[in-house]
């Protein structure tokens, strides 16, 4: 084993599930999004619905285009370890805008 190896992998679902709010909000397809980026759209797909990994190079033209921070979901535990259930949970709340969680606190 290397040193300083980091063994906590990266659930990429969350961050798929927030482009793919963003992407729906612009009112864009995923075959419009992946011309713009030159992918397939099932790239696009399966990064949004199957938590799929993007190379690099598509991680961050995925996150500049629409503007979504990633820190939420790196650090979204706070630095403790929990349950993938609650992460999962965590990130869809976080990816909720102000109308989505009026509406939720409204069935509480």
């Amino acid at each position: 084993m290397r040193m300083n190896q980091d063994e906590r992998r990266f659930d990429f679902h969350g961050l798929g599930a927030a482009l793919k709010r963003a992407r729906e909000e612009k009112g864009w397809t995923q075959a419009y999004v992946a011309e713009l980026v030159d992918r397939d759209s099932r790239t696009i797909m399966n990064i949004e619905n199957k938590g799929q990994y993007p190379s690099f190079d598509l991680f961050v033209k995925l996150i500049t285009m629409f503007d979504v921070s990633v820190d939420q979901f790196i650090h979204a535990d706070g630095g403790a370890r929990s349950s993938s259930c609650r992460k999962h949970i965590d990130v869809l709340l976080n990816s909720m805008n102000e109308k989505e969680l009026f509406i939720f606190r409204f069935y509480e």
